[in-house]
């Protein structure tokens, strides 16, 4: 059978030997990604196996292929590259197999009073004949009908990762015969791209190549409909699109495909005629949606024209939120504006209210204002945000608790800790009257549907952001789809408080949203710019500040204080480049100091480092010994520890957490001396570093470069040229994102 000969695809290589055994004992063993340890005894020792070795069970014939090395911890091992699995001949071997409770129903002393009645045949009988089994005291015919399909399920699962082993890496198998059990490897046949959808982990190009292994016609209707639906996909995920226009989905699935673009075609309008695609009209392009995709957008544009229809029923009499007001303005001893006065009213009289607005102009007060009006009311109030560090801002700058939306959600995770589950949805809705979410550009299409399953009719939801910053990192463009529909109640808040005036990093951040140039020449205030022209010297330069001059000026506290942010990975003013030269210059190599190699970078005790990937599940807990799961992309810490021996690296996050990586899970880290902009996104740092070289300059935005600086909360220092920051402050251009929420939302409100 195809893929099951494994040997003949696998280059053991000169390192490599082959050991075989028995499986005497499963020391640790990793459901989710196959990862074992255990002891095999062999003919002359018993020696410990270590790898990706799923479902092996004590008992079992096994031959391991890999090379032996020296654990800290545990002394020589033999690391598993590849394995084949053999069921025990010897009777003693097969009592110890069966024993270890391998098969769902098969104690001790069952396995015990089944090999002693058929000895060597005992697999043979519970396979092919397991109405025998009933004869045996403690096992009824029922029961023999249940071993024996738990048995054939185990034989199942070998040979679905055998064959899937010359295609897909041990985790991804384990998957794929999760997903589809013993009968994968026909699924499988029938439709291989089947796996792109249905398993985390296989991407269309392994798909394809285990297709046309399988022999199937690079202009076969599955593979057409494959590729074009991965093109959405990567789109969605890489560039924020939620549809792709169909005049541009044609050639770039013909690219990928290598086949006739008419053939594409075809094949496209084919598939939206079976709704396999959704093709729509989106102002004047032709938009081609992945199903889910699409309904996701629907739901959320006629989910949220309910609350707002519902929050409209529940108006509050104006003149009783004047006079609310008036007590807080007494109270506080502040003075609303008439704009401000008037944001407020619109809040309480919708269910749906948007609040856009640059920094100092005043979004905070007018939340206190809402978050007072109803307390004084009685309202329950939840605040959130999407990102930890902008939840903790809310929550200093409002005097109230403020959760990321994740938690507020009560985030959980699936089986194969992927995606998020969410514990409050529909069925159990989040019990406020007032829902507040705070950097709303940060919003994607499908963490707004989370949210908004979990709103209840009646919640009031009102959206806090800046529409000019960048987009969300995931998909769509939340914030100003909902500012473009029109249909909701939105202020937008345009001047600048007195006391705003006086910070030129709010000044500089208007006049770059306005197309001026920032004023780049004042030496006493809290925005400087340091003029330098090539990426090498203002790497230099970004260095010699961390070290040298500010805690010179500042004290070496400040170092803690300061990010440095900028444009791109690449170039060499690029993170890239910056955490390599800042690591050496602010925390060095040292005897006392432990490390650990990683891909193509060492992390050591005291490095500044950032989570670049949801993970729902890893623990943490606090000095206090309050302990919780879940650390997200974005989130910034400092190594605390190494430790080579437990093979952890402690890591101390910014809001005290403490969380232990295994060294296999690193690749969930990254160095965070410097930081994209696109990171920074949500989050605000005392002292911003701000070089920017014109190594990169399809990054050169006005929004980027307005980004940036609002992520400022005392200083920014700028480096670069004056001829780069006016190229981007005149390049208004934005990557165009396809979305369609603002249309929906219009044609579902009429």
């Amino acid at each position: 059978m195809l893929g099951t000969d494994t040997n003949r695809d696998i280059n053991y290589g000169e390192e490599y030997e082959s050991i075989e055994g028995s499986v005497v004992k499963v020391i640790y063993r990793n459901e989710e990604n196959g990862y074992a340890v255990c002891e095999v005894e062999t003919e002359s020792e018993l020696i410990v196996a270590a790898g990706i070795l799923p479902f092996l069970s004590e008992g079992e014939a096994v031959m391991i292929v890999g090379s032996w090395q020296n654990h800290a911890v545990h002394g020589r091992q033999f690391k598993a590259e590849y394995h084949e699995k053999k069921l025990p001949t010897a009777k003693k071997a097969i009592l110890k197999y069966l024993s270890s409770g391998i098969i769902k129903g098969v104690g001790k002393t069952a396995a015990k009073r089944i090999v002693d009645q058929f000895g060597e045949e005992t697999f043979d009988v519970i396979e092919n004949h397991p109405d025998w089994l009933a004869d045996i005291k403690g096992i009824s015919l029922t029961k023999a009908q249940e071993i024996s399909e738990e048995f054939k399920t185990q034989a199942g699962g070998k040979n679905v990762l055998m064959f899937c082993a010359g295609y897909f890496n041990a985790p991804t198998s384990v998957r794929i015969y999760k997903q589809y059990g013993a009968g994968a490897i026909e699924i499988i046949k029938s439709n291989p791209y089947a796996l792109c959808d249905n398993v985390y982990g296989v991407d269309f190009a392994s798909a394809d190549k285990l297709a046309r292994s399988l022999g199937q016609y690079e202009t076969s209707e599955e593979r057409i409909f494959a590729g074009i639906k991965y093109v959405l996909t990567y789109n969605s995920y890489s560039n924020g699109h939620l549809f792709v226009p169909y005049e541009k989905l044609i050639p770039a699935a013909r690219d990928l495909l290598q086949v006739d673009q008419n053939l594409v075609a075809r094949m496209l309008d084919r598939a939206i005629e079976r709704k396999r695609f959704i093709l729509r009209q989106i102002r004047n392009k032709q938009a081609v949606y992945d199903f889910q995709t699409y309904n996701t957008e629907k739901y959320c544009s006629q989910k949220l024209i309910e609350i707002d229809k519902h929050g409209k029923s529940d108006r509050v009499k104006e003149h009783e939120i004047r006079m609310r007001l008036s007590a807080i303005e007494k109270s506080e001893r502040i003075k609303y504006s008439e704009e401000q006065i008037k944001a407020v009213l619109r809040a309480a009289s919708t269910g749906v209210f948007i609040l856009t607005g640059g920094p100092g102009t005043g979004k905070t007060t007018i939340i206190k204002a809402i978050i007072g009006v109803f307390s004084q009311m009685d309202r329950s109030i939840a605040l959130a945000a999407p990102t930890g560090r902008a939840a903790k801002r809310m929550s200093q700058a409002t005097s109230m608790e403020a959760k990321t939306i994740h938690r507020l959600l009560e985030v959980g995770y699936d089986g194969d800790e992927i995606e998020p589950v969410f514990l409050r949805n529909e069925e159990e809705p989040l019990d406020y009257d007032v829902v507040i979410i705070d950097e709303t550009s940060m919003v994607d299409i499908f963490l707004l549907k989370s949210l908004l399953k979990a709103v209840a009719l009646g919640t009031k939801l009102i959206f806090i952001g800046d529409a000019d910053q960048l987009p969300s990192v995931g998909a769509g463009n939340v914030l100003r789809d909902l500012i473009r529909a029109d249909i909701f109640a939105t202020a937008r808040l345009d001047t600048v408080f007195r006391q705003s005036q006086e910070s030129l990093i709010i000044t500089n951040a208007h006049n770059i949203n306005a197309g001026n140039m920032p004023i780049l020449s004042a030496k006493e205030k809290d925005f400087f710019f340091i003029r330098r022209t090539n990426g090498e010297s203002i790497a230099q330069t970004v260095a010699d500040l961390c070290k040298n001059r500010l805690p010179k000026t500042y004290g070496n506290d400040v170092i803690d204080k300061i990010q440095v942010i900028t444009p791109s990975k690449k170039g060499a003013a690029g993170t890239v480049t910056l955490n390599a030269l800042l690591q050496s210059e602010l925390n060095p190599a040292d005897y006392g100091k432990r490390e650990k190699r990683f891909a193509s970078y060492t992390m050591r005790e005291n490095d500044k480092i950032m989570q670049i990937k949801n993970n729902y599940t890893i623990e943490w807990k606090l000095p206090d010994g309050t302990t919780g799961a879940g650390v997200y992309n974005g989130d910034i810490g400092t190594i605390k520890s190494v430790d080579s021996m437990a093979e952890i690296v402690e890591v101390e996050f910014d809001d005290n957490k403490i969380v232990e990586y295994p060294f296999e899970s690193l690749g969930e880290l990254a160095h965070a001396f410097a930081i994209t902009i696109h990171k920074s996104q949500g989050s605000e740092y005392p002292i911003i570093i701000l070089p920017i070289s014109r190594e990169v300059p399809k990054l050169h935005t006005r929004n980027l470069l307005y980004t940036a600086v609002t992520r400022a909360q005392i200083m920014v220092i700028l480096i670069s040229d004056e001829d780069c920051i006016e190229y981007m402050v005149q390049n208004n251009e934005q990557a165009t994102r396809y979305t369609g929420l603002a249309d929906i939302l219009t044609e579902d409100f009429g």
